[in-house]
């Protein structure tokens, strides 16, 4: 019964929030905004920045509310608008640069699943941070946000091809960093 509840509450919160209810927009706002700053964080290196973005982004959750279905997750819905804005936001501010070559995932290459236990957060956010833009964003797409290469090339306008090059070539680079770090840490560098 809670769960039912909760998902209820929720609803109700959504209605009051279309229909322009201050307080139900701030509570939305109150509850998803550490998640989603944390979201465009992944995408744009400048706290200050990711910060202004997700605003943004969450001016057009509020216009745009009236168009949730309440078809799947309203967290997703939400986290759709935020990894939308973000790549807005690079297309115009920096212009991304893909490698396009055919360069194929090898089977050797390392579970990157593992690495959250080795590092922190903050370390692992540094390493992403310190791709190549073109190679961070369709990391995230990939790994954290969990589009397929097609979805991606979609998105960003380029060939699947560069999409999968793209991510190995991101994955290689953390690789390298990674062992850097497991160097460092075990005092061997």
């Amino acid at each position: 019964m809670k769960v039912i509840n909760l998902h209820q509450q929720e609803n109700e919160l959504i209605r009051l929030a279309v229909e322009n209810n201050r307080q139900a927009q701030q509570k939305i706002y109150s509850q998803f905004s550490p998640k989603m700053l944390s979201v465009c964080r992944q995408y744009i290196k400048d706290i200050h920045q990711a910060e202004d973005i997700m605003i943004t982004a969450f001016m057009k959750v509020f216009t745009n509310l009236k168009n949730f279905q309440f078809k799947g997750s309203f967290e997703g819905w939400i986290r759709q608008i935020m990894v939308n804005e973000c790549i807005s936001f690079i297309r115009v501010h920096k212009k991304l640069k893909y490698i396009e070559d055919d360069f194929v995932i090898g089977r050797d290459e390392e579970s990157f699943d593992s690495i959250e236990s080795q590092f922190s957060v903050a370390d692992i956010q540094f390493l992403i941070d310190s791709l190549p833009d073109g190679y961070k964003v369709v990391f995230n797409l990939y790994a954290i946000e969990g589009y397929k290469h097609q979805e991606i090339a979609s998105m960003l306008g380029i060939s699947e091809g560069t999409s999968k090059s793209q991510l190995s070539h991101a994955r290689k680079v953390l690789k390298g960093q990674i062992n850097k770090l497991k160097k460092y840490s075990n005092g061997t560098e």
